[in-house]
């Protein structure tokens, strides 16, 4: 066993300067690149501590890539997978890296067949995969949404002409969109009316108290609510609401919804392009990814290797097993 300090690991915060996915495959092939990588964001000090009873007295073993901690307790031997969204995971952590390099930089998202193709996995193995990073993509929303904020739902699900006679029959009871799961957006304007955060939310009805709720929740009041004229968004006195019929027009001054139309399309073109069908009870997950890309896109000014680290920093402190996955 040697030190801890003998370990080559990059300088805190750091950049790789990984600007292709041919570069991060060719960095995180070497399993040690791969976890100084991981040891650089989890513990920036450079002082990697147990996961068990937190003591920065840890070994390493680099024959077994694995830590040990000097305290007296089980499980004294852990790597820097513990702790993360891939414990218990027999993949290598480079073919991690790389899969978070792609959900996160490939805009229209990644299928798990595309995944288990580049990687030589499983497509049950990419499918597990690429929800743990889902789950690593969730962030919790610092604070409320303020100033000009634009508020709009959307509802996913098959079109009725595309389905078979009986599938139609079995899925559809009404019509309009009551078959379909409403997802709610919530966008807060930045400079020149470019949105700098979009929220958003698979809920479990388009009606008043359930979106009030989330208005409540997300967005401070007094802030400036637009949205369209749906009646469930009236009735709200903590806020300047100001809303535009769609059946006339869809812009009146400052007051519209096309910075949340410009997101859906973004969202419906990854389900309907790569995805192409997405359970209700798992939306939510891919909901999550595409707020991911969107709040770190190009314009703000981040880069595809600082998207990447943004991902791996959601990895901590967050579980997901296939048991839970499936129970859903």
């Amino acid at each position: 066993m040697t030190s801890l300090t003998a370990l080559s690991t990059p300088p805190p915060k750091a950049s790789l300067k990984l600007n292709t996915l041919q570069q991060a495959m060719d960095h995180f092939s070497v399993s040690q690149n791969a976890i100084d990588y991981m040891i650089r964001l989890r513990w920036p000090e450079g002082k990697v501590a147990c996961p068990a009873c937190g003591s920065e007295e840890v070994t390493w073993m680099p024959t077994r890539l694995l830590f040990q901690c000097k305290g007296k307790h089980p499980r004294k031997q852990f790597s820097v997978k513990v702790g993360t969204i891939f414990e218990d995971s027999s993949l290598p952590l480079g073919k991690w890296l790389i899969v978070a390099w792609m959900i996160g930089n490939c805009r229209n998202g990644i299928s798990s067949h595309e995944v288990a193709r580049t990687i030589g996995i499983t497509q049950k193995s990419a499918w597990f995969m690429l929800h743990r990073l889902r789950t690593a993509a969730e962030d919790k929303p610092e604070g409320r949404l303020t100033g000009e904020v634009e508020a709009d739902e959307t509802y996913v699900g098959g079109k009725a002409g595309n389905m078979h006679q009986w599938k139609r029959a079995q899925r559809i009871t009404r019509p309009g969109v009551h078959d379909k799961t409403p997802v709610m957006g919530l966008l807060e304007r930045g400079e020149g009316g470019r949105g700098a955060e979009v929220r958003a939310m698979v809920v479990s009805n388009h009606r008043r108290p359930q979106l009030h709720a989330e208005i409540r929740k997300h967005v401070e009041p007094g802030s400036t609510l637009y949205t369209d004229d749906l009646h469930s968004y009236r009735g709200l006195p903590d806020y300047t609401h100001q809303f535009v019929d769609h059946a006339t027009r869809y812009v009146s001054g400052k007051v519209h919804t096309n910075g949340l139309e410009n997101f859906w399309s973004l969202l419906k073109r990854c389900i309907k392009g790569t995805y192409v069908q997405v359970r209700p009870e798992h939306l939510q997950g891919y909901v999550a990814e595409q707020v991911f890309r969107f709040n770190s896109r190009k314009r703000l000014g981040v880069s595809e290797e600082q998207r990447f680290q943004r991902l791996l920093e959601g990895t901590t402190g967050k579980r997901l097993t296939y048991r839970e996955l499936i129970s859903r």
